[in-house]
């Protein structure tokens, strides 16, 4: 055998190990998916080489790579989109062009379906350009989305817009589902707000920055749209540049004992269902030190981390809709958000996906991701 067969059979299988990755048997497309895990792996890989170069920030390269899957604000025949300000933070607007002789519900959104919403719903879909990380750490984003959603409320911007005050939703996927979720507690404790939300639509939400091993974690710590150590990486740049959160956090040595009554709130051997808990067991967390919470207090504060809020302050909540899927270390953060809110009489509809994975609703010409909308923009369509 000849040097270049040998080489020509190494490139061979080393690229197939490269491409290749272990799925599930329930997945539809598999092959589909294998491409997809493989983009994502080198985009990855390509960012932590760049770091370690020197080239560019980690998240900088992601960002990169978000935006170059944007779509522009190009208006269509059945929808027409605007960027506008409110309260001096970017937003785009989708207003759809039927005729319209009754008041509009309004979708406030932070995910990729607001073009589709605004149309099948016949909604204002306003989507929050908020600042990112690494350039803007917490708690700037909440702000953003925040005050941007308080203008919105106002009677006189929901006139201007021909929106209905009592069918006004939001909604955010993943981080836009953390922001999504402490909004709406926001809000319902606000005194200055008077019109309030009827419902609240949380996909593949992150929602606690305390337990970095609860069984999702462990059993998708390696499964490529969101392994563990990507997810610990988007977290600790929430807060800080500064990777010894990053450390900490993934080994789950970053809450100090002080903060320890926190834990009650994500303790996954209460909040979890049975069959979300075989196989594991609960350890008491291991504490760290004080000096990570002294310098970034936001990973146990509310705002950043929605299901640290006692019951008192979930009571009030409005019609929630959460998607997990089970195939994602954001799993059990749904999951129990599920349990607590049914605990404080939250009426709560829980769609989960068994044969799901994180980002699933986002990657367009999957079969999945069909199946998801057309569940989540019925379940929108009945309930706003």
């Amino acid at each position: 055998m000849g040097t270049k067969t040998v080489l020509l059979l190494l490139v061979g299988v080393l690229g197939a190990y490269y491409v290749y990755t272990p799925i599930p048997d329930s997945f539809e497309e598999p092959w589909r998916f294998m491409w997809m895990a493989t983009q994502i792996k080198t985009v990855t890989n390509l960012a932590v080489f760049a770091e370690q170069l020197g080239i560019s920030h980690f998240m900088d390269i992601g960002m990169l790579y978000m935006s170059s899957q944007e779509v522009p604000p190009t208006s269509d025949e059945n929808v027409t989109v605007m960027e506008t300000t409110f309260n001096n933070v970017l937003v785009r607007v989708y207003i759809p062009n039927r005729k319209s002789e009754a008041l509009r519900r309004a979708w406030f959104n932070t995910d990729i379906l607001s073009r589709r919403t605004a149309n099948r719903l016949d909604a204002v879909v306003i989507s929050t350009n908020y600042r990112l990380a690494p350039k803007y750490h917490f708690p700037i984003q909440f702000e953003d989305v925040y005050n941007s959603l308080k203008w919105f409320l106002r009677q006189d911007i929901l006139e201007k817009y021909g929106v209905d005050p009592k069918r006004i939703g939001i909604s955010g996927d993943s981080a836009g589902g953390n922001l999504a979720a402490a909004v709406s507690q926001q809000v319902i404790n606000d005194p200055d707000v008077k019109i309030k939300l009827k419902t609240q639509s949380l996909i593949y939400p992150a929602l606690q920055t305390l337990d970095m091993n609860l069984p999702s974690f462990q059993e998708n710590s390696h499964f490529p749209t969101l392994p563990k150590s990507l997810m610990v990486r988007f977290w600790s740049e929430y807060f800080t540049t500064d990777r010894t959160l990053e450390e900490a956090m993934f080994f789950n040595q970053h809450v100090p004992e002080k903060s320890s009554h926190l834990f009650q709130f994500v303790n996954w051997s209460s909040l979890l269902p049975e069959n979300f808990k075989k196989g594991h067991f609960y350890n008491s967390p291991t504490h760290g030190s004080s000096e990570l919470a002294n310098k970034y207090p936001g990973f146990i504060d509310v705002r950043a981390a929605p299901l640290l809020s006692d019951d008192s302050k979930l009571h009030g909540l409005p019609l929630t809709y959460v998607i997990t899927c089970q195939y994602d270390v954001l799993r059990d953060d749904g999951i129990m958000y599920v349990s607590r809110l049914q605990n404080a009489g939250v009426r709560v509809t829980h769609n989960h996906i068994e044969d799901g994975f994180h980002g699933a609703l986002s990657y367009y010409g999957f079969k999945i991701a069909y199946r998801i909308e057309d569940q989540y923009l019925s379940w929108l369509s009945k309930n706003l």
